[in-house]
């Protein structure tokens, strides 16, 4: 019985134990998936140790995803492009490590606004310079797109990021100081927030969508609340929205395929089922 894991710390609001557990009922496989809370000073170890104790591998979450990056043997491309990893699995004896979070913003993307919509988007902003924005960016970097912004509140993050991600993609790469958004969003057709504001409990984001172009879209990788306020008001102007929690349905595909060797599809129902247990914890 193949058995796999989600490692962070903390992990108990983690909702990839129903994602990875409704696939296999679905599916009519023997398996499990878990949370495991490990502390960071304990990280390295736990590698080590949980090919023995029968797990095939797992994902990494919060705070663990730069130090995985660091400890595991082998990378994939995109891992290496984002400089942390999300998913692990042992081949050969070799721990192996990749960032499914690329695979997951696009493929919600194309899900949400349809095959070729690049077609309309010369340039992008994106909100954030920490791991997710990484993960977005190396996605939008190999679409047909002539610039990307990356505006943060602290523009040396952003700064780093540019440098470390414009040699992989001839699409333009730019920093936008956080204070300046305002003369970029009516130049972009996708904005895209990787920030944590929005998020329950946290500030909110502040941003006026009706500067952007008609006909932008708006997404947010925020998924608590569902509708965050950025998008409210994206809709409010008659923009397309795309929500945040498509991304943490699509980047579990290739991970649940490696360790149980099916490729599971993003359904509705599987949807319904997440929907609903955010909103019965809202």
């Amino acid at each position: 019985m193949a058995k796999a894991f989600i490692v962070g710390h903390p992990v108990k609001h983690s909702r990839s134990p129903l994602i990875h557990g409704h696939w296999l009922e679905a599916h009519g496989l023997e398996g499990s998936y878990e949370r495991i809370d490990v502390a960071p000073v304990d990280f390295g170890d736990f590698l080590k140790s949980f090919p023995a104790r029968g797990f095939a591998g797992g994902n990494v979450t919060l705070p663990h995803k730069e130090a995985a990056f660091t400890l595991v043997q082998r990378r994939t491309q995109r891992a290496e492009r984002v400089g942390a990893v999300n998913t692990l699995w042992v081949e050969d004896g070799v721990l192996w490590g990749d960032n499914t979070d690329v695979l997951g913003f696009m493929a919600h993307l194309d899900a949400s606004l349809g095959t070729g919509w690049e077609q309309d988007v010369d340039t992008a902003l994106v909100l954030g310079a920490g791991g997710a924005a990484r993960a977005v960016v190396a996605g939008l970097q190999d679409r047909p797109l002539k610039r990307i912004f990356v505006a943060n509140r602290t523009l040396s993050k952003a700064e780093d990021l540019v440098r470390d991600l414009r040699r992989h993609s001839p699409v333009a790469l730019e920093t936008s100081a956080w204070e300046a958004l305002g003369r970029v969003i009516p130049h972009a057709q996708l904005i895209v927030n990787t920030t944590s504001l929005g998020m329950a409990g946290q500030p909110p984001l502040a941003l006026d969508p009706s500067r952007a172009p008609p006909r932008a879209a708006v997404a947010d990788i925020v998924y608590v609340p569902l509708q965050t306020p950025l998008l409210a008001a994206a809709a409010a102007q008659g923009l397309r929205t795309v929500d945040g929690l498509g991304m943490l349905l699509h980047q579990a595909v290739s991970g649940f395929q490696r360790w149980f060797g099916v490729t599971p599809e993003v359904t509705a129902d599987l949807r319904a089922l997440i929907v609903a247990d955010i909103e019965g914890k809202a």
